[in-house]
């Protein structure tokens, strides 16, 4: 996520400093009858913005956009966690902080349940806001409060990855964590929680280092983890160093874990080497003729991080979709990458009910071709026809968030249905929800929920089916 680079998008970094509910918002176009449902996202807004302090570190927002019978309602809340709670009152534990403020360390862990601001979405009747380091928050149904932390009725402790997989065959959400019992070291878990909640695997194991592990991939048979030398170090983050840094002496890893191995105490994880690189996200993965597909948004360096005394790490390659093969059967093999695009962005989306399956369709918040203006293009990937081009391009200074795809039925094919974004409008410094054909963005949005004030730059979001609201608001 290319947040070092000066844009138009950079300007819309800085927190909003309200919580407010709008029961309509204007419209321009039609919204689709089968749009009924909520978009909802999340974000860094921290209480006090600081320079100093990396935007990954800031207490998480969530802004939900409900569209029903072609209104638009708007509504946002700061997620409540006790870190939250302590700075508004005063109140916040003396920490032994890393100069990045990314460090979890505090002296009174027991009760640090993070910042909750990177991921938002709906499972077996609960709202959960997700970061990597922590358990889930459960946010009401009706108002966005916070009603604290999630673990699945005491199943589950440590980390939780912001990143867990609907599994679209079992209804499983898998999820994983880095870290440890400090938050800095090489410990890893996996496992699963079933269609009810409830926790059904945990696997434990070790990485061949301590590292930020953002994401992960799913196919029926194995998880996969790719692990790049994005470094964690507690002792560097005791000296007021980075908590991250980039250290690419390291080498990169993909830990292959079979599905059917988990719930094992100590997994046998099979760690491979990938080439040096980093990347944040995984569009989608799967398995054809023994081997295992991964496609991510690859880049030579992580953006927004530093060598480990603290200076910058130099930009040497934009981030692009990249095809990783595996062979799981070797135990010597390398994983082998292959550029899929030119396009530069980040912030991969698949049709959901693709994941984990051979699949054609896929979107990003690309990178202007010329310019190089962040986030300023909403490109359809089609991995059939890969030169053929589907972008929407923005309007100058504006840029958009991360495109969320919604099917039109549940039985529709994939991709036949709508990409939700929130676009922010640069000249106006206020923010739209945009609805467009997810196969023909080229078109333009299809409708606009017109917001009078910015949606800052987030991470994540979902879209919730009205179904599924329902089944959270009786919970």
């Amino acid at each position: 996520m290319d947040v070092q680079v000066l844009s138009p998008y950079r300007a819309n970094l800085a927190p909003i400093d309200f919580e407010t509910k709008i029961e309509s918002l204007p419209v321009h176009g039609v919204m689709p009858a089968g749009l009924q449902g909520a978009l909802v996202r999340n974000g860094p807004n921290p209480l006090h913005a600081d320079p100093a302090k990396h935007w990954f570190a800031g207490h998480g927002m969530v802004h939900r956009l409900t569209i029903a019978d072609g209104r638009v309602s708007y509504a946002n809340r700061w997620i409540r966690t006790q870190r939250w709670i302590d700075e508004r009152t005063g109140s916040a534990p003396s920490a032994a902080s890393s100069r990045d403020g990314l460090s979890r360390m505090t002296s009174h862990p027991g009760l640090d349940d993070g910042v909750a601001n990177t991921n938002v979405l709906a499972h077996a009747g609960h709202l959960l806001a997700l970061e990597e380091l922590h358990l889930p928050i459960e946010l009401d149904g009706h108002t966005l409060g916070t009603r604290g932390t999630w673990n699945a009725g005491g199943a589950l402790t440590g980390a939780f990855t912001a990143h867990p997989k609907l599994d679209p065959r079992t209804g499983e959400l898998i999820f994983f964590g880095y870290g440890g019992p400090d938050g800095l070291g090489a410990q890893m878990s996996a496992g699963s929680l079933d269609v009810h909640g409830r926790l059904a695997h945990i696997s434990r194991f070790k990485a061949p280092y301590a590292s930020m592990v953002h994401d992960f991939a799913v196919t029926p048979d194995y998880l996969l983890f790719p692990v790049f030398p994005l470094t964690a170090s507690a002792a560097r983050a005791q000296a007021g160093l980075p908590a991250y840094a980039w250290e690419p002496s390291f080498g990169a890893f993909v830990g292959v874990l079979r599905r059917e191995d988990m719930g094992k105490t100590d997994a046998d994880v099979k760690w491979l080497r990938a080439p040096t690189c980093f990347a944040f996200h995984v569009m989608n993965a799967w398995e054809e003729n023994g081997l295992v597909y991964i496609d991510v948004m690859q880049s030579d360096t992580p953006s927004g991080f530093t060598w480990p005394d603290g200076q910058p790490v130099g930009r040497t390659s934009g981030t692009r979709l990249c095809r990783w093969t595996i062979d799981p059967a070797r135990s010597d093999a390398r994983v082998a990458s292959e550029a899929l695009s030119d396009l530069t962005g980040e912030f991969p989306r698949i049709d959901d009910r693709m994941m984990g399956q051979r699949y054609r369709h896929g979107w990003i918040a690309a990178h202007g071709d010329e310019d190089g203006a962040l986030f300023s293009r909403i490109a359809h990937i089609d991995h059939e026809h890969p030169s053929c081009t589907d972008i929407y391009a923005l309007p100058e200074e504006d840029a958009t968030s991360e495109p969320v795809f919604v099917p039109r039925t549940a039985d529709a094919p994939e991709g036949d249905g709508w990409i939700l974004a929130i676009v922010y409008r640069g000249q106006s410094e206020r923010s739209d929800l945009l609805v467009l054909d997810a196969m023909r963005v080229s078109a333009g949005p299809i409708a606009i929920a017109k917001l009078p004030h910015r949606i800052p730059n987030g991470f994540h979001g979902n879209w919730i089916d009205a179904r599924d609201i329902a089944l959270i608001q009786v919970t």
